[in-house]
């Protein structure tokens, strides 16, 4: 699929570090043009690289959507694929959430995606040409995670944005979907699962493939979705966590059963 972006303009947020770099990396392999927004500027790796351009910008902050689109209308027209990554997230049970966390969450995960699929619709109806908007949720926003009082229920929030913009703009050719990461594989996640044996529990032994996921089969999957090859494809949840949300009673390990 080395070309199954040829030409066409896409913004990810969230771009610098993490997932999603992998998919501004990916997007540009596939021949895309990528406008990354994230609050830290890009690795030279990637900024330095001929289709890629770079904005600076807090996607909190009011006017932004209408910033990131006017940054890819810069670079060539409307937006043709979106990818709504940028989130922020910590393990904190409701008792330890006061208001301006939740606030936070809820203007991260939630009001930020929301304006930039506000102007990047509105670019993409007014262009004619249709587009593939791919919102980035969590295995957390479809079952209950313990400590994510906060952060599972702005995923499942951007979940519910998803399916009501592809019922909503399915006839203007924008296809609007959601990617559901389980634990993928970084820095942090690797030192919570050598020093936190409940976490490797509830994480690793609870899911059916029995690894992390690893940040390039997130932005795979974001590829797929912003191709032609899923043409036919809006309104969906598509996990990429191993089974983990699917699975709620597990073998026992060798020699444990009865």
């Amino acid at each position: 699929m080395s070309g199954a972006l040829e030409g066409r303009r896409a913004i990810v947020t969230g771009s610098s570090a993490g997932i999603g770099l992998a998919i501004a990396r990916l997007f540009l392999d596939s021949g895309a043009v990528v406008i990354g927004a994230d609050r830290e500027p890009p690795p030279d790796s990637l900024a330095t690289h001929p289709r890629f351009r770079a904005l600076v910008a807090d996607l909190a902050a009011p006017g932004a959507g209408e910033a990131v689109v006017e940054a890819c209308r810069a670079a060539g027209g409307a937006p043709q694929v979106l990818v709504n990554n940028a989130g922020i997230g910590d393990a904190r049970p409701i008792l330890e959430t006061d208001d301006a966390a939740l606030q936070r969450y809820l203007s991260v995960n939630l009001a930020a995606p929301f304006a930039l699929c506000r102007a990047a619709i509105r670019a993409m109806v007014a262009a004619g040409e249709g587009g593939s908007i791919i919102n980035m949720a969590s295995a957390f926003g479809l079952v209950g995670a313990a400590r994510s009082s906060g952060y599972a229920p702005t995923k499942a929030a951007l979940i519910g944005l998803t399916l009501q913009l592809a019922t909503e703009y399915g006839r203007h050719g924008i296809r609007v979907n959601a990617v559901a990461p389980g634990l993928i594989e970084t820095a942090l996640t690797r030192e919570r699962l050598a020093g936190n044996a409940w976490f490797r529990r509830m994480m690793i032994e609870n899911c059916p493939l029995g690894r992390p996921g690893r940040a390039e089969e997130v932005a795979r999957a974001c590829r797929f979705l912003a191709s032609d090859e899923a043409a036919f494809v809006t309104g969906v949840v598509l996990p990429v966590d191993g089974g983990w949300s699917s699975a709620k009673f597990m073998p026992e390990p060798a020699g444990e059963g009865a």
